[in-house]
């Protein structure tokens, strides 16, 4: 499962490659614990066991998605 995160004041996204045991509904539920704290730290691990953090307050968005979503760049033909 993927994540990826908009931060305030940055064009960058934070993208977290979560295992393949995580649950969405799971994730959700800690994202929206997280975001009940202002003052918080939105803790991920990925799939490598490494952890990232991000305060709540730099979140602009948060996006969950599966592994096999297709991200697609480019022209089409008309």
């Amino acid at each position: 499962m993927d994540v990826r995160i908009g931060v305030t004041y940055t064009p960058k996204e934070i993208d977290v490659e979560l295992g393949a045991d995580a649950d969405a509904a799971s994730i959700k539920a800690d994202i929206e614990a997280a975001l009940g704290n202002e003052a918080g730290v939105l803790w991920l691990t990925d799939k490598r066991g490494r952890q990232v953090g991000i305060p709540v307050s730099k979140l602009a968005y948060i996006e969950i998605g599966a592994p096999g979503d297709e991200r697609r760049i480019g022209f089409a033909g008309s």
